[in-house]
């Protein structure tokens, strides 16, 4: 088992910029995925983006491709999401979740991923 902490949500105009992070401790991360999901208000959960720890690929939603950035920081156990030019409609609650041994056609599946830390709300205001 994975535990997960995030940090770095807040608020922040749109065209501004924040950063997430998300801490993983628990066990060996060598073949660990580490993604990003987010859930807005009356919406359903969505994938945002995805690390894998083994081979370093990324995978990008569409809606945050050329504007987020998915980033691992090794020495910490950590994967980052610098998220640019925010718009409203990237206003939700993030999750950061952690999968083992993912093939590259589920690392957008959140019920691929088995452990979820416990979410960090963004707003983006006008």
């Amino acid at each position: 088992q994975v535990q997960l902490v995030e940090s770095g949500g807040g608020f922040m105009q749109a065209g501004g910029s924040l950063r997430l992070s998300c801490a993983a401790s628990g066990r060996t991360l060598s073949d660990i995925t580490m993604g990003w999901f987010r859930q807005a208000p009356g919406k359903e959960r969505e994938f945002v983006a995805a690390f894998r720890w083994n081979d370093l690929t990324t995978v990008y939603a569409d809606s945050v491709k050329g504007r987020f950035t998915i980033s691992r920081d090794r020495a910490r156990n950590m994967v980052n999401l610098q998220m640019n030019s925010l718009r409203l409609e990237d206003t939700a609650v993030y999750y950061c979740a952690a999968g083992q041994r993912l093939i590259y056609s589920s690392l957008g599946v959140a019920e691929r991923y088995s452990d979820w830390g416990q979410g960090t709300q963004v707003t983006v205001s006008s």
